[in-house]
């Protein structure tokens, strides 16, 4: 900048040169001398120029031939010299010097006087450079700023017509800017571009091209340029200066201005500075572009997440929604085996209604046993608080009924269905009323109702769709109450204890949703990503086995390079998670991976494999004394307590270690043997550890010889089925029998389902088990014989969409009879996948095979699976029946007493199993058990060995 300002008071003193040392001195200077002297005062100075005074004027040309007398010399750099033409003979010494000191005093004077003009210009080209850097960030329109940028270039220089063009040097198109002239009167359109062919012979597409300033009128730059002034590209200037704006050396744009007086020219002095100033103006409008992008960016940006937002709050009502009306449903089928009365049930079913929409005016109107009129049952409204039954009329609710359609009306939609006499009102007048039908059996019979006499409560038809979910199953409760009211006199002491059993199995039937649910969520957070794991943010397991791989390498090129895999499982994790929440889980584990961090080194290695399990690659310089060491430490560290949710707790872990073994393939074969070793320590107590072993090793190894025998087996087909009876306990007939898989091992003989059946569900195999089972038995039916034969099914086959197809191509190949043939499910099946489930049982009912529930009571039943599944048969479970006779035989015996009265209710068959003794027979006849089965009764044998056939 100071070389800029330097340039133009340069400039300027040489336009006004000869102003440096006034004439005064010159005169006087020769006033001191005799008369006729004349006196020439010379001098050559970088910053000043050179230049003369002499009195009189035009001695300095006479002077030219060689004054008579002359001194010459130099002070600060500059070159001076006085010259005396003097008759009378040379001027004397004091002369001299004074004349000396005048000329340099007179030249320091002038020199200060430059300097300062230089500290001015510098300062103002200074402030504007400013001001053009301030309105870069000012929050203005490009059109605005710009005219701020002309205004402070108009003051450095002349710029009253001044103009900006941006350069597209690859499409060779401009776009102006900017255009303020006084004359010219071109409106400029900063979104509109020019191509070269559209303005030729343009000086400035000349400017751009060259990449060089261009100055001069625009005369002689046209002549140049061989051309010559067209008056309709505008008025000719007198002169024209340009300087182009440069980007890393392409040129993307110029500044020009023009002058149409003689007294405003330009000058090298204005070029320099408009290049100047140009730069900094395209470094402003680079900055106010890039903050216009930014801000577009994060305007887009905030759009999106606003957008997401929207989104994601949607999805988290709407999650909610569906989880009040679970809940609300969950509640009303409960109500329909809990309520104690009818009039309890509508009251408790208003308050589930409630719990969804606005029911404070609500009421529910049957069509009473005759058919002709109704009943309202129920009714809480704000101005008709009772209803008295009528006749069939033409009422809303009456218009529901003969419909069997829902009816959401507004205030209007009421008077235009009353104007056209299809209904007329009964009671207060209602601003908005909302009707379903209730349905039993695919018959009317009844409507349930919310209506609101404010403007400020309009239902919706999300409100419609939601009271019509919630009437289908009101209607098969209300179906289900009925019946049960008909029988509550009857069996007052039964009801009292299947309520009570009810309420229990509900409690833990919403224990298992919560659980079900919360895991479900939990599940759905845990997202990981390519080789960390989100909530921790330590490596995951494909991470930990890059790492295990690198290990396993140096442990193989060299000695001493030991190490070990800790795999850790923190003990009553789950306990936390049900109790306290995920949330709490998750911030009990990033708790637990800060200590694990804390405690190892560099070159360890901490990684989640998923849950609550760990795993540690620990450098063991010491082997398994370092290892046992560091894990005694670290189960230490995590019994520290912690406050999380603002409960303090305790956690542990178990520990299981796998050394280094060059046995050892891949890091897989480690973490699995770490992980091993980890079951055995929870086996032996949690908070401890346990290191891998060869027994443990060569268990392993049987598992996988199992594995390869079962697989063999499946191709053998050495399954073979084992049938016990089951009696009917009044009178000792034989019903039928179970169909029980045994595997005849090639090498070990037989084998019961205990000694592979958890190996075969985790390989997958049990599958094709079951079918070699289930293809036998049907063939034995096939064969003929008493009664029925009954097999068990895994909840997995539930989840199989052709297994009712599949069973009933058995069936139909070998030419049996399917109303011979029983299923056996537990009731994990019905909780797996209920309407799926549903519709399979419902298929084999309607084909002829029926449904035993099996151990009963050791899950999470809920009584409304009875009326909900096709049961045909409930099997309690054996520890009932063994209780039956044990320290607490009284309450086990009153709850077999209520189970069986129950299920005499529903109309369900009952079969006690694992019955042993004599007196566990006379006790199950005595409350009314139906059948029996257990060794007592016949032990499991092969169909050809047993007594009946």
């Amino acid at each position: 900048m100071s070389d800029v300002s330097s340039q133009m008071v340069t400039s300027s003193v040489q336009r006004d040169g000869d102003a440096v040392i006034p004439a005064a001195v010159a005169t006087a200077l020769c006033a001191l001398l005799p008369a006729g002297a004349a006196v020439v005062l010379a001098w050559s100075d970088p910053l000043l120029g050179e230049g003369s005074q002499a009195h009189p004027e035009g001695s300095g040309a006479a002077m030219q031939g060689g004054p008579p007398w002359q001194q010459r010399w130099t002070h600060d750099g500059v070159g001076l010299s006085v010259s005396v033409t003097l008759a009378a003979g040379p001027p004397p010494d004091s002369w001299w010097t004074a004349a000396r000191l005048l000329v340099q005093s007179t030249l320091s004077l002038a020199r200060q006087r430059r300097e300062i003009a230089s500290l001015e210009e510098s300062k103002r080209l200074q402030q504007a450079l400013y001001e053009i850097a301030d309105l870069a960030g000012a929050d203005l329109e490009m059109a605005e700023m710009l005219r701020h940028f002309h205004r402070v270039l108009n003051s450095l220089m002349y710029a009253q017509n001044c103009f900006i063009v941006e350069y597209d040097d690859i499409r060779h198109r401009v776009r102006f800017l900017y255009f303020a002239d006084q004359k010219d009167d071109f409106v400029a359109d900063p979104d509109r571009s020019y191509e070269e062919h559209e303005m030729p012979r343009s000086l400035t597409f000349a400017l751009l091209r060259h990449g060089e300033p261009l100055s001069g009128p625009s005369r002689e730059l046209l002549a140049i340029l061989d051309d010559e002034h067209d008056p309709q590209r505008g008025p000719e200037s007198l002169d024209w200066l340009g300087v182009p704006m440069l980007r890393d050396g392409r040129v993307c744009g110029a500044i020009v201005v023009q002058s149409y007086e003689h007294r405003a020219r330009y000058d090298e002095a204005d070029r320099t500075l408009l290049g100047y100033v140009a730069q900094h103006i395209l470094t402003a409008m680079d900055r106010r572009q890039a903050q216009v992008q930014l801000e577009r960016q994060v305007e887009r940006r905030t759009v999106e997440l606003q957008r997401a937002n929207r989104n994601l709050q949607e999805e988290v009502v709407e999650r909610r929604r569906a989880e009040k009306l679970q809940l609300a449903l969950f509640n009303i089928a409960e109500l329909a085996m809990s309520a104690e009365s009818l009039s309890q049930y509508y009251g408790q079913v208003h308050g589930v209604v409630g719990t969804l929409l606005d029911a404070r005016n609500f009421y529910i109107a049957l069509v009473n046993e005759k058919g002709d009129g109704l009943e309202f049952v129920y009714s809480v409204d704000e101005y008709n608080p009772s209803r008295a039954p009528r006749p069939f009329s033409e009422g809303l609710t009456e218009f529901i009924v003969r419909n069997r359609q829902p009816l959401l009306a507004t205030r209007e939609r009421i008077d235009a269905l009353r104007d056209s006499g299809v209904v007329r009102e009964f009671g207060a007048r209602s601003n908005c009323w909302l009707g379903v039908p209730l349905l039993s059996d695919d018959d009317v019979v009844g409507v349930i109702v919310v209506q609101s006499y404010s403007p400020e409560v309009v239902f919706t038809v999300h409100d419609q769709r939601l009271l019509t979910f919630v009437a289908q199953n009101i209607g098969n409760g209300l179906s289900r109450q009925r019946d049960q009211e008909r029988l509550r006199n009857a069996h007052a002491d039964l009801e009292k204890r299947v309520d009570e059993r009810t309420r229990e199995l509900a409690d833990v039937n919403d224990k298992l949703l919560g659980q079900i649910g919360e895991r479900l969520r939990a599940e759905q957070r845990l997202t990981h990503q390519a080789m960390h794991d989100a909530l921790t943010g330590l490596p995951n397991r494909l991470h930990l086995l890059d790492r295990l791989e690198d290990a396993i390498a140096r442990a193989r090129g060299s000695e001493g390079q030991g190490f070990a895999v800790l795999f850790l499982d923190l003990d009553r994790f789950k306990l936390v998670n049900d109790s306290i929440g995920h949330a709490a889980g998750d911030q009990m584990l990033v708790e637990v991976a800060k200590r694990i961090v804390s405690m190892i080194s560099a070159q360890d290695v901490v990684a989640r494999l998923g849950g609550d399990e760990f795993a540690i690659l620990l450098q063991c310089g010491d082997g398994l004394a370092s290892a046992l060491e560091f894990s005694q430490r670290m189960l230490v560290a995590l019994e520290e307590s912690m406050w999380v949710k603002g409960r303090e707790l305790f956690p542990s872990g178990s520990l299981g270690i796998a050394m280094w073994n060059p046995r050892y393939r891949n890091g897989e074969e480690l973490v699995r043997d770490a992980d091993a070793a980890m079951y055995r320590a929870k086996a032996q107590g949690n908070d401890r550890c346990a290191v891998f072993d060869e027994a443990m090793r060569e268990q392993a190894l049987r598992s996988l010889d199992l594995e390869a025998d079962l697989r063999r087996a499946i191709i053998n087909r050495d399954f073979v089925p084992f049938y016990q009876p089951i009696m009917r306990l009044s009178d000792g007939e034989l019903v039928g029998h179970e169909a029980l898989l045994r595997w005849q091992h090639e090498r070990r003989g037989l084998l019961l389902p205990s000694a592979f059946l958890d190996l075969g569900e985790e390989s997958g195999l049990i599958e094709q088990v079951d079918w070699l089972l289930y293809e036998q038995v049907i063939t034995q039916l096939a064969r003929g014989g008493r009664g029925y034969l009954s097999v068990n099914v895994s909840p997995r086959h539930f989840r199989s969409a052709d297994f009712s197809a599949r069973l009933f191509g058995l069936i139909e190949a070998a030419g049996a009879d399917p109303h011979r043939l029983r299923l056996e499910i537990t009731e994990v099946a019905l909780l797996d996948d209920g309407p799926r489930t549903l519709r399979i049982l419902q298929t084999l009912r309607d084909r002829g095979v029926l449904v035993q529930l099996d151990d009963f009571g050791t899950g999470f039943s809920a009584l409304s699976y009875l009326h909900r599944f096709p049961i045909s048969t409930l099997k309690i479970d054996q520890s009932f029946i063994a209780g039956l006779h044990g320290q607490d035989m009284q309450s086990t015996h009153a709850l077999v007493q209520g189970v069986l009265s129950l299920a005499r209710t529903l109309g369900i068959e009952t079969v006690g199993e694992g019955i042993e003794t004599q007196a566990q027979h006379d006790t199950l006849l005595q409350l009314g058990c139906d059948y029996g089965q257990g060794y007592l009764l016949g032990r499991p044998a092969p169909m050809a060995a047993t007594a009946t056939a």
